[in-house]
This record gives structure tokens, sequence and C-alpha cells, in this order.
């Protein structure tokens, strides 16, 4: 299933132009780095990605329709990369696992 997400994600920022700089996608949440363009909106970056997962994922993995209702909560975290280098938050995506296994 992780796999098939990353997949999904993939292919939904190819399908909208944007540039996924990272991704991981943890037991139980995702974290993407992802660049768009002046006119899209965070909201709607964040629903595409959201809406289109949920259903692929749970039409695909009977087990997810049993676990819960929705796959995805309603919050998100949506900041742009100004005041810090773009490496750094690329290496905090990245480096996700680190700090589960510590």
């Amino acid at each position: 299933m992780v796999a098939r997400c990353g997949e999904l994600l993939e292919q939904i920022a190819v399908e909208h132009g944007w540039e996924i700089v990272a991704k991981e996608v943890m037991p139980d949440h995702v974290h993407l780095f992802v660049r768009v363009g002046p006119a899209d909106a965070p909201a709607a970056v964040v629903r595409a990605f959201k809406g289109r997962t949920a259903g692929v994922l749970r039409a695909g993995f009977a087990y997810l329709r049993r676990f819960a209702r929705v796959l995805w909560s309603r919050s998100y975290l949506a900041a742009s990369v100004g005041y810090v280098w773009e490496s750094t938050v690329r290496r905090y995506v990245e480096h996700q696992w680190d700090a589960v296994a510590a």
C-alpha cells in the first residue's frame, strides 16, 4: 500500500504540472515537499492529493474501508520555503524514518 500511495502521489503531481521534491510515506501520515505554480492554492493542492489517493487506495485495499470511515484527516500543514534552504526541507522530509527509529 505504501508503494501504491507513492505512485499515486507522483502521478497526481505530473498530471497537475507539480514537482515532488521529496516525499516520505509514513505509517500514519505523509510528508510531501512539492513545487507548485503561483496560481495553485495550497488547499487545492492538498485536496487533489488527498482526494484521489483516498478513493484509489480504499478501492484497492479492502482493509482500509474497514479501518476508518475516512482515510485522511481534514488537517494539513502547508508552508512556503522562504526563510530556510530548500535542501534543509528536503533533508527533513527524507529523514523522517530516522526520527521514528530513534
